[in-house]
């Protein structure tokens, strides 16, 4: 690489005056000189073996164990450990159980009973009922026994005394029934005899039932009969007509077909 020097000029011969920097002033406390007073005049009492006119601390008000712990409040019984200890109290007035005797004490000697322990054993066990074998069952080959009871194929429902009756509320249900349909057919009665409706025959309830499933056939054989591609508004709007009469068509059917005696009110 090429060296490049600066081009010579007679005023590169001159000297050149230093440029110097000087620094901002500092701030400066006004109470500077006080706080180097107090600081100086509270480490002259403590230049010797620790401050000056201090009492000696007592030896027996030594640093005890966990003694600078915060200490918790006392803690106040609540109304259940209350009943607890009255419980506890009430335990320990009961009577106690003998102590264990002690090693050195020495058992009662001498004492014989005339009871023939043989004969007492042969009679009670003369006079005990036998007890009754657990009903089990066996459901592998390789023996596994399961208890017959709680298996579900012992038959005690059948056995219990209102087996086959029908439960209350089955029996208040059917009379509430019974009582709503008799205040029906009275009240149908009143409107017969007043004139205000009458009852359909069952010739009317038949040629009317006939004439639904006829207007039903119309309403089928004219909806089978459109398009099968509905492009345009009027062709969808006519095929909505059609599905909404034989929904009505078909409600009607079945209310006359699930009722036999069917009233007509008079204007």
């Amino acid at each position: 690489m090429m060296e490049v020097y600066p081009m010579e000029s007679v005023y590169n011969l001159l000297a050149c005056e230093e440029e110097r920097h000087f620094k901002p002033f500092r701030y400066v406390s006004t109470f500077k000189e006080s706080v180097k007073y107090e600081s100086k005049k509270n480490k002259t009492a403590h230049k010797t073996m620790g401050p000056a006119k201090l009492d000696v601390p007592s030896p027996k008000e030594y640093l005890l164990k966990h003694s600078k712990e915060p200490k918790l409040p006392e803690r106040k019984s609540t109304e259940k450990e209350d009943n607890l200890e009255k419980s506890i109290e009430k335990e320990d007035n009961r009577p106690k159980k003998p102590f264990v005797p002690k090693r050195t004490d020495q058992p009662i000697m001498g004492v014989l009973t005339k009871k023939n322990f043989i004969r007492s054993n042969a009679a009670e066990a003369i006079m005990e009922v036998a007890k009754k074998p657990q009903l089990i069952f066996v459901d592998s080959k390789r023996g596994d026994k399961h208890p017959l009871e709680s298996s579900g194929l012992v038959p005690k429902y059948i056995n219990k005394k209102d087996y086959g009756e029908n439960p209350k509320y089955l029996t208040r249900k059917k009379e509430e029934a019974k009582r709503a349909q008799e205040e029906y057919d009275a009240y149908v009665k009143e409107r017969l005899r007043e004139g205000a409706m009458k009852q359909l025959s069952e010739e009317e309830r038949e040629s009317v039932l006939l004439g639904l499933k006829k207007n039903w056939d119309e309403v089928h054989h004219e909806y089978q009969g459109l398009s099968v591609v509905i492009d345009t508004l009027p062709k969808k709007m006519h095929k909505e007509r059609l599905e909404t009469e034989m929904k009505q068509l078909e409600r009607d059917i079945q209310l006359i077909e699930r009722h036999k005696i069917i009233y007509i009110a008079n204007k």
